[in-house]
């Protein structure tokens, strides 16, 4: 099962999850879907994914919640260690704001650093912040993001976790203070770069040709054709939303379905329950439990 090949990988390896995301990303585009709880974590891993990125909006749905900063740093880094203890994938986390001043940034990294993450990103949006998507975003100063970019890197202890800058004064202030952003956040110390809110080809474009200088993360939110977006450059980490947002779409259609008709599309259930069983790794317990049942 792909879990497994994966386990065995990382086993194997005598490496840990920070490094095999940094050396996946040297070789090649690392895509890592959107997940927010412990199964879709196992259903990316089955499907054959080498990362997983917990996504704050994803999470603060769960909870029944927008994301325009309800979601605490405690609630967040639980997701996190959820995440990290369902799969064997490196875990790419939504840091939001760092959830207050420098110290805040700082308890953050250290707390998602024990909860197993390899990567995190930190965003200049003034607090309470919005979903990188929404309208009527308000940054902070440069300087002030910067220093947090700083404090985040003084925070870590192991060097392997990778620190990613995100910037979110594209749909704000445009291209240029993009650039001006992220080179300081790079000059502060971050590991990597991050634009929020493309929606098109052409800002794909823009994107490669301003930033090129930059290890740079693309969140294909629109889900733009990456065939295209290749063209004008690789990107090591490839962010998605489209399973998640399939996944409601399925459930809010068959949901409507069965309040009319008071079933849903045909389908064996019997089958799928044991597929999810599977899925799930149930016989694994049903084995332990047996073991250690033998001599009662």
């Amino acid at each position: 099962m792909m879990e497994t090949i994966v386990l065995e990988e990382l086993i194997m390896s005598g490496k840990t999850k920070r490094q095999i995301l940094k050396e996946k990303m040297k070789e090649k585009t690392v895509y890592a879907p959107f997940v927010y709880d412990g199964m879709t974590a196992i259903l990316a891993q089955r499907a054959g994914n080498e990362a997983v990125y917990l996504t704050g909006f994803g999470t603060a749905a769960s909870y029944g919640l927008a994301d325009v900063g309800l979601i605490t740093l405690t609630e967040i880094s639980e997701r996190v260690r959820i995440i990290d203890r369902s799969c064997d994938l490196p875990v790419i986390a939504d840091a939001d704001t760092g959830y207050g001043n420098y110290t805040n940034v700082m308890r953050t990294v250290q707390e998602y650093e024990h909860a197993g993450v390899a990567a995190l990103h930190l965003e200049d949006q003034r607090w309470p912040k919005r979903c990188g998507y929404m309208a009527n975003k308000q940054l902070i100063d440069k300087k002030e993001a910067a220093n947090k970019i700083k404090a985040a890197v003084d925070a870590r202890v192991d060097s392997d976790l990778i620190i990613i800058a995100r910037t979110d004064a594209l749909a704000v202030n445009g291209w240029q203070d993009v650039e001006e952003r992220l080179g300081a956040y790079a000059e502060a110390g971050a590991d990597m770069v991050f634009v929020d809110g493309i929606k098109t080809l052409k800002d794909v474009e823009e994107y490669q040709k301003r930033l090129s200088g930059y290890s740079c993360v693309f969140n294909n939110v629109p889900n733009l054709p990456m065939e295209r977006c290749r063209e004008y450059g690789s990107f090591p980490l490839v962010l998605n939303s489209g399973a998640m947002s399939l996944g409601w779409m399925i459930y809010e259609k068959e949901a409507e379905r069965f309040a009319k008709t008071g079933n849903v599309q045909e389908m064996d259930m019997n089958d799928y329950f044991n597929h999810l069983l599977g899925v799930m790794n149930v016989q694994q317990y049903f084995d332990i439990d047996q073991k250690y049942s033998e001599g009662k």
